[in-house]
């Protein structure tokens, strides 16, 4: 099944200390900036809010994000499937505590299509953005710059880099779901160098339609990723 997707990615404004991103302990986090783009569109776009001197402000206003969310609603209403790499346990999460709208993220999270949880719920290990792009034969993210830069690159006013950045990435996930829709097979680069491949007979399954995949074999797998740490914030009440 193909899907017309409308892939997101946020940027935060705060820096995380240390090399694990270990971000919950450091919330509220902010956002500087998001970029979003539907399946069909040559370019994303990007969300970010002004200064008074009109200069792009140190992270968005609640106002701001609520309008991404609502933005979001409306493309569902109409057909298209936010998507995500790891927007589950991290986006919305933090779209939630910014815009306010929790209600509303919460429902967004669960039927919107998350590549990496799926491809945990599947296979019970995650795969990398930039790897999946690789074992695609897709480019991938940004050269030169991390995610874990972007919070300093924005503060510093290095606003365009950063924009590049998120778009880029946005790039990327639509790239990999189409392409893995297309060839009804998600491929990514191994740590070894070789190619795995995960067959997708119905296309990409939203959140709630993965979380009820059989759980797969990970006694191989060293401190496996579990299903119900990505959806912990949802069924919190």
């Amino acid at each position: 099944m193909k899907h017309q997707f409308l892939a997101f990615d946020i940027e935060t404004a705060k820096d995380i200390p240390g090399e694990d991103f270990n971000w919950k302990p450091h919330r509220p986090l902010g956002i500087t900036c998001i970029a979003s783009q539907p399946t069909g569109s040559d370019e994303p776009r990007v969300w970010f809010s002004r200064d008074s001197s009109g200069a792009p402000a140190r992270q968005m206003s609640q106002a701001d994000v609520a309008s991404f969310v609502h933005q979001l609603v409306s493309a569902a209403r109409d057909g298209f499937v936010p998507l995500s790499w790891n927007g589950l346990s991290f986006d919305f999460d933090i779209l939630a505590e910014e815009s306010g709208l929790v209600g509303e993220c919460k429902k967004l999270a669960l039927t919107h299509v998350d590549m990496m949880f799926h491809v945990v719920c599947k296979k019970g290990f995650r795969v990398a953005l930039n790897n999946a792009a690789a074992g695609l034969g897709l480019p991938g993210k940004l050269d030169g710059v991390a995610g874990i830069d972007a919070p300093g690159l924005w503060a510093a006013g290095k606003h365009d880099v950063v924009c590049e950045y998120v778009k880029q990435d946005v790039r990327t996930t639509l790239a990999v779901a189409c392409e893995s829709e297309k060839r009804r097979s998600f491929a990514w680069k191994t740590r070894k160098g070789t190619v795995s491949s995960m067959p997708l007979p119905r296309g990409w399954l939203a959140v709630d339609a993965a979380a009820k995949l059989p759980l797969p074999d990970t006694s191989w797998v060293s401190n496996p990723p579990m299903r119900r740490d990505f959806m912990a914030w949802v069924s919190d009440d």
